[in-house]
């Protein structure tokens, strides 16, 4: 009988992993310009919303007009929509928002393929060298800088094991020979 625990004990615990981080990435990571968002209402299809977040920050939500989703984190906009439909709209609304689609992140410099390609969370230098298709032959490992998406004209000093965020801009320069 306790054979048959310990299996589902752990079957359990592996399903629940996923679950805190999953949420842990929800609560740290920013919406913002470029991130497609899907807003639904359990029970009310017509609540549903699929949309990229423009250079405004704004999306409009039916019922509630233009709301300001920019710099806000998943359960800030779910708290948001959740007070702007109850009482007036609906008795208690069961609201998820979900990111669709993470907006990209550009890498450029001494690496293959430069450009801009789709941001996953927990991505690092590595990952994103590897989309672009490599290094080449002159690239530095440790010229590597990482420029953050609201701090454009500042850029800090990266390693290929850095973690970088949605709408970074990598630039891996020249080694000297």
């Amino acid at each position: 009988m306790k054979w048959f625990f310990i299996p589902c004990l752990f079957a359990l615990l592996v399903l629940l992993s996923p679950i805190t981080s999953a949420e842990a990435i929800d609560d740290s990571y920013r919406l913002g310009a470029g991130d497609t968002i899907v807003i639904k209402v359990f029970g009310e299809d017509d609540l549903t919303l699929e949309t990229q977040i423009t250079n405004s920050g704004k999306v409009n939500y039916p019922f509630l007009g233009t709301i300001s989703v920019k710099g806000l984190s998943i359960k800030q906009v779910e708290e948001l929509v959740y007070k702007g439909l109850k009482g007036d709209y609906l008795v208690e609304p069961n609201v998820f928002v979900g990111i669709v689609l993470y907006r990209p992140f550009y890498i450029h410099g001494e690496v293959k393929k430069p450009g801009g390609y789709p941001y996953q969370p927990g991505m690092t230098v590595n990952q994103a060298v590897a989309l672009a298709g490599g290094l080449t032959e002159r690239a530095s490992q440790e010229k590597i800088f990482i420029s953050r998406e609201g701090t454009k004209s500042e850029s800090v000093n990266g390693t290929i094991n850095s973690q970088i965020s949605a709408g970074d801009t990598i630039t891996i320069e020249q080694r000297f020979f």
